[in-house]
């Protein structure tokens, strides 16, 4: 296992403290704050630790506070209920004594019901796109910023499909396709692919609601943050094979940028959905 891969891991293993109490680590980082994929996902873990025969459908979050990546986060799980068909989790991630993070989990025994979903996109496969290093050597006018944001080590590998949105094409449709999957072969527990898709899916969502206005959340005077965040299981799926994660952004308005994500494994079945509403407005010290 890779160091990037054994940072993954490590991020889900979280130690128990006492019942329903864990604590999760943060990887070293030069980040000032905690990243929110991080968060949700050791959130969304922690709950599946007190809930036996029955697989997440739901989670709906809310980021309180920047997380300080230098010290632990305790994460408190309230056991809402178990019912005979649904059990409800909340969880709170607390740093300092202040609660960072709030969520709400959602988990089903495993039904036949009615089946239906929205077919895939028509983008290239994964394998047709270039890699981050054939992908960063073509692209000598790619602004610093976003090329080293590519140039990251993480564990998740991320393949845009539209890489014209970065090269200054102006406003284009608030619309943008990227396949993800984790760098290396993750173990059979459905808990942790749930977990580490909740963890890719607060990569770059928020920064499709800025398409519509030729400019990123990497640009040095937009000030963006997420505010809240939720995510359904559709279906089974593996994190560690192709997933194509399809974004949209329907809305900004109020310094705020609304974004929603469909996610297809590479045979076109619709595993999860997401939707995310973040702060992105100047920055009022440049204003």
């Amino acid at each position: 296992m890779s160091q990037i891969s054994a940072s993954l891991m490590s991020i889900l293993d979280l130690e128990p403290l006492e019942r329903n109490l864990f604590r999760g680590r943060s990887p070293k980082s030069t980040w000032p704050r905690v990243f929110g994929g991080q968060v949700i996902a050791q959130s969304l873990y922690a709950a599946c630790k007190t809930v036996e025969g029955r697989q997440p459908h739901s989670l709906h979050a809310y980021f309180l506070l920047a997380g300080d990546p230098t010290i632990p986060i305790v994460y408190e799980v309230d056991r809402l209920r178990d019912g005979r068909s649904f059990t409800t989790r909340r969880v709170l991630a607390i740093q300092k004594g202040e609660a960072i993070f709030a969520m709400s989990a959602s988990f089903q025994v495993e039904e036949p019901g009615y089946d239906h979903q929205m077919p895939m996109p028509k983008v290239p496969m994964p394998e047709e796109l270039p890699g981050r290093a054939e992908m960063l050597s073509g692209a000598p006018s790619m602004p610093a910023p976003i090329k080293a944001y590519y140039q990251r080590e993480r564990p998740i590998e991320i393949r845009p499909v539209e890489l014209e949105r970065y090269y200054g094409g102006g406003k284009m449709a608030p619309r943008f396709n990227v396949w993800i999957r984790a760098m290396e072969a993750l173990p059979d527990e459905p808990a942790i692919h749930q977990a580490v898709l909740a963890y890719a899916s607060d990569l770059m969502l928020l920064d499709s609601s800025l398409i519509a206005h030729g400019t990123t959340v990497f640009d040095g005077q937009i000030q963006a943050a997420s505010l809240d965040h939720a995510l359904w299981f559709h279906r089974p799926f593996r994190a560690d094979d192709w997933l194509l994660y399809a974004q949209d952004s329907p809305s900004a308005s109020g310094a705020r940028g609304f974004s929603r994500g469909l996610v297809f494994d590479r045979q076109g079945r619709l595993v999860a959905s997401v939707a995310q509403e973040g702060l992105v407005r100047p920055r009022p010290d440049l204003s």
